[in-house]
């Protein structure tokens, strides 16, 4: 249907002379409307997408946010513009924008995708007119020239939706959520998400706000912007979807060959010699390992970036012996800077902190007074990375642990915190964006591919900085654990393919319970078919500290290797390693697809099964990579899983070598042990 016929089909409506009707124009390949103080912009971006912007202000602003790779310029865009609507068409998708300003959106078969949610006597296309006057697009003026910003959208009760990012509950399917647009510890807001109707979505807005996707309309809001700004594609499958957001905001680089394999860590080791004695017995006991790490409090003050003589006399020797064994030294980085810091002066002198609109300016108060420096800086990104390359990269640290990279406040009030791109409540969620792209661009400048950093947080478009997302500060327990395979799925769908959590989780784990133990190997068992297997926590008891001073006045928890829960944990445990080890050409072949083409490492069974409605209902399951189906244990004492396979291959059980015909359910054995896995298009995981 194009315009003139969407017109023809209101039927015998026709305005009087009194009918409020918009400007429409063609120009920049776009199709602009105009109306009273609104102006509006839809325009290609990408094959199959458009970019919406709109603006109350004279002029629309230039930033791209996550909009910021170089898309192809699409072939074939038609704009046509009728006497009461207008539309652009660019190859799978449409979008109508009519006389007062409502845009809809369909595919290639004519097929309304998503439409805006406006209540208007003056709608000649809607079904019945409505007094209830309520704006598809509300820009409510606040003080300083910005707005309250409101989009609604109408609301497809059948939907189902999945991708924003990381929140802590355990729905998979997002339909009814409402969900914060900010960042929180363990909450990552990646505002992307793909729609069982045949769309992806970007909001293309790093203010703080919330969504809410409701039974009769959804709805997001941005605290305080100047403009609304977001993406929309359409697809005949997920992975189209995926891949065209990939190419409109980033894919990651290669994962380099020590991101394949099993990292240990634990909060936290407090001696240069602690670590390397856990680095030696692994090697002792002929364990791989690919990564150990130096966590927090390593260095004198925050924001010193450097290690504390005093407890790693010579770091040289550290690294060097470190690397003669094969395994990489992944360091900590925290953002804040303390008021007692060697660099604090000096940098608030030249501008490179974060400020405070009101009290203090103080925005947390862990272990001293601290302040963030503040990365949508140019200048202070590159200040903070002279110092990490002079006291860490220069000594051969290649990997860095890229903590509180939300960032965490003692109090989340994102009206009180300014950064030098604006206020956080206006433009805060980019905030970890900026923290990767800081080391990021330095180790690109000093000449290193395969960059990979671990980060608490992420926003659109962190993947293409070398983002590995974690977690956050999460439970052990089960039910938190169960939480994680939303998250990490809903992480993988917004773009997010490297990604991992706390293997056993952070808080609560007590090294010497027998229910901590199960816990334990469920989650590692979990963690080995995650896109990084990284082992971590704070267990208890505490331990003994070394000395008094520097970040010596920091606890450290209980062991955290897996030889520090007996020998039957310890087997188990090293079982799994030598899985993931002997899975590390499949690993590196998801990472490259990643990095082409950003296909998600792990994903919901839709992605692959589309065409399976029973695919689109399961949340408990997952594919890592096309060929291995996971089905995590996530209940204590639970020996027996029933586990859906979708239709299509033949699945083969991976522990009893049984074959099963796809589209059923099935009921398998899962002993501590063991979790259930199948595998397809003849793959063999060495795993009996």
């Amino acid at each position: 249907m194009d315009v003139r016929e969407h017109e023809e089909n209101t039927g015998d409506f026709r305005p009087d002379s009194n009918f409020l009707i918009g400007f429409f124009e063609e120009k920049e390949n776009s199709l602009f409307y105009r109306y009273d103080a609104e102006r509006v912009r839809i325009e290609p971006w990408g094959d199959n997408s458009l970019r919406v912007r709109a603006t109350k202000e004279a002029s629309m602003d230039g930033e791209d946010w996550a909009l910021s790779e170089a898309v192809r310029e699409p072939d074939g865009v038609r704009i046509g513009i009728g006497e009461y609507s207008a539309e652009i068409r660019n190859g799978k998708i449409r979008a109508v924008i009519n006389n007062i300003g409502k845009i809809s959106f369909f595919n290639q078969k004519n097929e309304l995708l998503l439409e805006e949610f406006l209540r208007n006597r003056e709608d000649m296309f809607a079904s019945t007119t409505s007094s209830l006057l309520i704006e598809a697009r509300e820009f409510k003026p606040l003080t300083g020239g910005v707005y309250h910003l409101t989009a609604r959208f109408e609301s497809d009760p059948e939907e189902r939706i999945y991708g924003m990012g990381q929140y802590q509950q355990n729905f998979l399917n997002l339909k009814g959520a409402d969900l914060e647009l900010a960042h929180r510890n363990s909450q990552a807001s990646v505002p992307f998400m793909i729609s069982s109707l045949g769309y992806g979505f970007l909001w293309n807005n790093p203010a703080v706000g919330r969504v809410c996707f409701g039974k009769n309309v959804t709805t997001w809001e941005a605290c305080s912007t100047k403009k609304l700004d977001y993406w929309i594609t359409a697809g005949d499958s997920p992975s189209e979807i995926e891949e065209a957001y990939a190419e409109a905001v980033g894919k990651p680089p290669m994962m380099p060959e020590y991101g394949l394999g099993f990292w240990q860590c634990k909060l936290r080791y407090q001696t240069q010699e602690e670590l390397l004695e856990v680095a030696r017995e692994y090697k002792r006991r002929n364990i791989p390992i690919d990564v150990i790490v130096v966590d927090y409090f390593h260095w004198p003050k925050q924001g010193d970036w450097r290690f504390d003589e005093t407890y790693w006399p010579d770091p040289d020797a550290m690294i060097a012996e470190l690397k003669e064994m094969g395994i990489e030294l992944m360091v900590s980085v925290w953002p804040m800077v303390d008021y007692q810091s060697e660099n604090f002066e000096e940098m608030k002198a030249r501008g490179l902190l974060t400020r405070v609109e009101k009290g203090v300016r103080i925005d947390s108060l862990y272990m001293g007074n601290t302040i963030h420096f503040d990365p949508t800086n140019p200048e202070a990104r590159g200040y903070v990375w002279g110092k990490i390359r002079k006291n860490y990269y220069d000594r051969g640290v290649r990997i860095f642990w890229l903590d509180e990279a939300e960032p965490e406040y003692a109090v989340y009030d994102f009206e009180n915190y300014r950064y030098f791109l604006g206020p956080n409540v206006q433009i805060g969620n980019i905030y970890p964006v900026m923290y990767a792209k800081t080391f990021f661009d330095g180790m690109r400048e000093a000449g290193m591919d395969g960059i990979v950093n671990l980060l608490r947080c992420a926003w659109a478009g962190s993947q293409k900085y070398g983002a590995l997302v974690w977690s956050g500060d999460i439970q052990s327990s089960f039910p938190s654990m169960k939480c994680q395979i939303a998250a990490g799925l809903n992480m993988a769908i917004a773009g997010i393919p490297w990604w991992t959590t706390d293997i056993g989780g952070f808080f609560g784990g007590d090294s010497r319970d027998p229910a901590f133990h199960e816990l334990l190997v469920r989650w590692f068992e979990y963690g080995t078919f995650c896109p990084v297997m990284r082992l971590h926590g704070y267990r208890m008891p505490y331990q003994p500290q070394h000395g008094t001073t520097g970040g010596a006045a920091c606890v450290s928890g209980a062991p955290n290797e897996i030889w520090s829960y007996g020998e039957d944990v310890e087997r188990i445990l090293e079982r799994y390693i030598r899985i993931r080890e002997a899975m590390r050409p499949y690993v590196r072949e998801q990472m490259r697809r990643a990095h082409e083409k950003g296909t998600p490492v792990m994903r919901p069974l839709f992605y692959d099964f589309p065409e399976d409605m029973g695919a689109w209902e399961i949340e408990d399951e997952y594919m890592f990579g096309p060929d291995i189906l996971v089905a995590p244990v996530t209940e204590a004492k639970q020996e027996e899983k029933e586990v859906y396979l979708p239709a299509g291959p033949a699945w083969t059980d991976a522990w009893t070598g049984q074959v099963y015909e796809g589209g059923e359910r099935v009921r398998v054995s899962a002993p501590l042990d063991r979790i259930p896995v199948f595998t397809a298009n003849g793959y063999e995981l060495a795993i009996r």
